[in-house]
């Protein structure tokens, strides 16, 4: 049956929300592993009717049916030929808490972190914690039976299932209980099948915690109660649905500690692990010193606090009934451990660790060598007596095998994560003959091929290693008392493919221009090849988590629209199918592509925030650079897209261009023209540019740097470059300019137009080629413009060794400012709410303007998340809807729940205009904040020359720089 003909069959059936387009079913063509299984079409489902309505469809057309949640299952258990059923957008209820009785009744689809939160209202949690936890749902943890950290002193999540509400294959619903009082024949048959095995199942099964792989028959004994619940948790979907569990909570610990012991390398961080468990840890992880290191690359020094020194860690939580009482129990840890070194570490220092380990599936995406590493051999586990042995001999068949990875895990269980550089695009055998060897000694220590995530695709073939053929043929009993037309989730644990059967990478093939032309970034950091930096996703979907409140970006429009689509996986799962091209069957004309990326605001967050390092504008840019390559483009791209080069005409009679735009339907002709939203106010040009006020300017003494004079600080914003030049002089500087206008050709970026770009920086770099010959710091205010110096710049310029001076010597105002020194006036008293520029936060960091200001006295609110416009993005027709709820999401809230004296500091000039076009707050660069505190400049005094304000014009007046209320004009 074809996708159409089946969706059209859904839709009779009373499903409405299913999908079956080529570009869905992209998206949803892998998880977090490696491998690739288009289905025929995905559907939403919005109850528990509807599942069973889908079940009987796919009963009765013999389709294939795989239930998934959050999509981070790392063994392909979540994806599959026929049709998908995402719990994740509707059935995702918390139905009922009991504090009392600690239950909590939850549909699958929902996030463990939302479960978190209205449990810790009562001081409860549920037990199991994987690092996914803010984007998987117990749907996907019970059918993966997940654990986590905690799940050393919690149990597993099927230790912590009480019960569920089911349906079978064929759409009939059951709920669990003992075997013995199941009304349906299911459950006699089950027990006759647990009776005539009993020795088979108590040898077999249940031998240690993380004895994962297979079907978990040890709870179908008698003396386990016959618990058909617990049994299920681990079955990954292929004997029945669960549309409803019962779980159990524990309670919260009072106070936590975390110690940080350090070892010579990982298998002696594994031979301690035997000494710290009668110490009863909450958790007990252990940590490569490389995949540390992987970090500090990725992010800079800061992102990692102090560690003792060694070459691998364990990192040991302990609990108490006070913070006294916790670091006493991690101080006994020590004693008892004997490392090379350690730390007892608490509050924000231990959640920083934290959030290093939580990281860990994205950072092990790439060796030290910066090669690809990939899941399938990703979470092994062997009694945690018998660790280190284990590691020794699996390091050593990594050498021989000439991989390489990096070891991380939940040592105290014995569990051990990580991902290898497999050949898998040219040598797949090569794949199947490790896991073959890696099975067989794991096998060899008492273990289990899967720890926690579950067999799926990656280890089904291997279980023959660890289990007795009479045990695999228990599996087959199993699955057909259950689902005897083979329609769940076929294919994964039961009758397996080979291992190296339906991977992702051996698809795709290496990309080139369109026509065969050369792309338009060189990618350095991934061998020149769009192929494999779009591969560098690997599906752990942190995109789909709400990062905000730790101070993330990404991804803004998947939180304006929860739809997958609009996810930085989502996205890279289509151009990944650009690469293999059996679903987008046009190229770079594919429309798929224009579909998944309309809503990406190019802000770079995942530059930063995603663990892999997927960057997600600097694709898009390429996408839309080989579409419209020599092509008509839409008329935003020369409006927007040339936006420099109409301020430099406007800027020779700014009240003339601003009169000619200011009658409305003058003003909605441009707008329909340009394909602008119409309810964007166009913007004002300034009545007199920074660079005619700076000509006039008497040069100050000091220390020479050069001040980059963007088009939006020369043209739009020229208050914020006079500031920035009284702070510098201020601190000991001369400031110059360069004697032509500079861009660095960013809106030529975003829209995708990098020849264009390559030209305006070829002649950027010509005008600042003095200063760089005299090695001047090369100061940028806009943070946009300044990463593009920092980053994009060096991609673009491939071959042009000035890209890489201009980033050595590009600094922002703060860095400058720390880097010499400067004590900047008292800002005690003031408070400020801060949303880090998007591209600040992704490529320059924020760490420099933190310490500035609260150094200063100043208390800072600091905003995760976008503004929302960025850039050319919210000014679009078609995007102003998600652009507002972007701004929703962190910004607006946070401005309108400060006071009315309180500053709100936006860098950006997108940030300020969205904040003066959707609140009634104006924002107020750094430079503006810190001039208007200068001695020269007495509170309430401007800090701008007064003829920049044209009261004819649109544009703000001269505000206060210690207050944000918006003057109206």
């Amino acid at each position: 049956m074809n996708p159409e003909t089946l969706a059209a069959e859904l839709r009779r059936a009373g499903v409405p929300d299913v999908d079956a387009s080529s570009r869905r079913r992209a998206e949803y063509s892998t998880d977090a592993s490696n491998y690739r299984v288009v289905p025929q079409v995905v559907v939403f489902p919005r109850h528990a009717d509807e599942v069973a309505l889908a079940l009987q469809v796919a009963a009765r057309t013999q389709t294939p049916l795989t239930a998934r949640g959050g999509g981070t299952s790392c063994a392909g258990n979540a994806v599959g030929p026929g049709l998908v059923l995402d719990f994740s957008r509707h059935v995702n209820r918390l139905i009922a808490l009991d504090p009392e009785a600690r239950t909590a009744t939850v549909e699958p689809g929902l996030i463990l972190s939302e479960l978190q939160r209205a449990a810790a209202v009562h001081r409860l949690r549920f037990g199991p914690d994987p690092s996914t936890q803010a984007r998987c749902t117990l749907g996907g943890m019970i059918a993966n039976n997940a654990c986590g950290p905690r799940a050393l002193a919690y149990g597993r999540t099927a230790d912590n299932v009480e019960s569920l509400s089911l349906l079978l294959a064929d759409g009939r619903s059951l709920d669990t209980g003992p075997l013995a009082a199941l009304a349906d024949p299911i459950g006699a048959r089950l027990a006759a099948l647990t009776q005539a095995n009993l020795g088979v199942i108590r040898t077999e099964f249940g031998r240690f915690g993380r004895q994962i792989s297979g079907y978990s028959m040890e709870h179908l004994l008698p003396e386990n109660g016959g618990n058909l619940a617990r049994f299920l948790a681990g079955t990954e979907g292929t004997l029945a649905i669960s549309t409803a569990a019962t779980v159990r909570l524990v309670e919260l610990a009072p106070a936590t500690a975390l110690a940080v012991l350090a070892y010579p390398d990982m298998a002696s961080a594994a031979d301690a692990v035997p000494a710290v468990l009668p110490y009863r840890p909450l958790a007990l992880e252990g940590m490569d010193a490389r995949l540390v290191e992987v970090l500090r690359s990725r992010r800079g020094p800061a992102a990692v606090p102090p560690l003792p020194e060694g070459g691998g860690w364990l990192f040991v939580e302990t609990g108490g009934q006070s913070q006294a009482e916790a670091v006493a129990a991690a101080e006994q840890v020590v004693r008892a451990a004997d490392p090379l070194a350690s730390a007892v570490v608490t509050g924000e220092h231990a959640r920083r660790l934290w959030r290093i380990r939580e990281d860990g599936a994205g950072l092990g995406g790439r060796t030290p060598a910066n090669a690809p590493a990939w899941p399938g051999w990703e979470d092994a586990a062997v009694p945690p007596q018998r660790l280190g042995g284990y590691l020794r001999e699996f390091f050593t068949l990594l050498e021989r095998h000439r991989i390489d990875g990096l070891a991380y895990g939940h040592f105290g269980d014995g569990c051990v994560h990580v991902r290898l550089d497999f050949p898998l695009a040219d040598r797949p055998p090569a794949f199947r003959e490790f896991l073959l060897e890696a099975a067989t000694l794991v096998a060899a220590h008492g273990g289990s091929m899967s720890g926690e995530h579950g067999d799926g695709r990656a280890r089904g073939e291997l279980l023959p290693a660890m289990y007795s053929a009479e045990a695999i043929g228990l599996f087959a009993s199993v699955k057909a008392i259950f689902d005897p037309a083979n329609v769940l989730n076929p294919g994964v644990i039961v009758d397996p493919a080979p291992v190296e059967a339906d991977l992702r990478l051996p698809l795709a093939r290496s990309l080139t221009g369109s026509g065969g032309r050369a792309l338009g970034f060189s990618y350095p950091h991934d061998g020149g090849s769009f192929s494999t930096a779009v591969h560098r996703c690997v599906g752990v979907g942190k995109c789909r988590a709400d990062l905000t409140a730790t101070g993330g970006v990404m991804c803004p429009s998947y939180l304006a629209t929860l739809d997958e689509t609009h996810s930085t996986r989502g996205r890279a799962r289509v151009l990944q199918e650009l690469a293999n091209g059996q679903l987008l069957t046009e190229g770079w004309q594919s429309p798929e592509l224009l579909q998944a990326l309309d809503l990406c605001l190019a802000c770079k967050g995942c530059a930063s925030d995603c663990p892999a390092g997927v960057d997600m504008a600097t694709y898009k840019a390429e996408l839309l650079f080989q579409r419209y390559r020599r092509r008509l483009r839409p008329a935003a791209h020369y409006l927007l897209g040339w936006l420099p080069r109409w301020s430099r005409l406007a800027a020779r009679a700014p009240r003339l261009a601003n009169a000619a735009l200011r009658p409305k339907p003058l003003a909605a002709l441009a707008k329909r023209i340009g394909g602008i939203d119409r309810r964007r106010p166009l913007p004002a040009f300034a009545p007199r540019t920074f660079r005619d006020w700076f000509a006039e300017h008497p040069v100050a003494a000091g220390d020479p740097v050069l001040l980059f004079v963007d088009t939006f600080t020369n043209a739009f914003s020229p208050e914020v470059g006079q500031a920035a030049v009284e702070v510098l002089e201020a601190a000991g500087c001369s400031v110059r300019i360069p004697d032509s206008q500079v861009c660095c050709g960013l809106t030529w970026i975003s829209t995708g137009q990098l020849d264009g770009a390559r030209k305006q920086l070829r002649r950027s770099f010509d005008a600042l080629a003095p200063a760089l010959a005299q090695g001047l710091p090369v100061v940028g205010l806009e943070p946009s413009c300044t990463a593009v110096l920092r980053s994009d710049a060096v991609e673009l310029m491939a071959g042009d060794d000035r890209a890489e001076r201009v980033r050595a010597q590009t600094r922002t105002l703060a860095e400058l400012l720390t880097e010499r020194g400067w004590s900047p006036p008292s800002l005690h008293g003031v408070e400020a709410v801060v949303q880090p520029h998007c591209h600040q936060h992704a490529v320059l960091g924020f760490d420099a303007d933190s310490a500035l200001l609260t150094g200063a006295g100043a208390q800072l609110q600091t905003v995760g998340g976008c503004c929302g416009l960025a850039g050319n993005f919210g000014v679009e027709r078609g995007h102003y809807e998600v652009s507002v709820a972007v701004a929703e999401q962190a910004l607006l809230p946070a401005v309108r729940g400060a006071g009315p004296d309180t500053v709100v500091l936006a860098d950006g000039f997108s940030c300020r205009t969205q904040l003066d076009q959707l609140s009634q707050r104006t924002g107020l660069h750094l430079a503006q904040l810190l001039a208007g505190r200068l001695p020269s400049h007495p509170a309430g005094s401007p800090t701008t020359d007064p003829t920049t304000t044209d009261p004819t014009t649109t544009a703000r007046p001269t505000t206060d720089r210690t207050t944000t209320d918006r003057t109206q004009p």
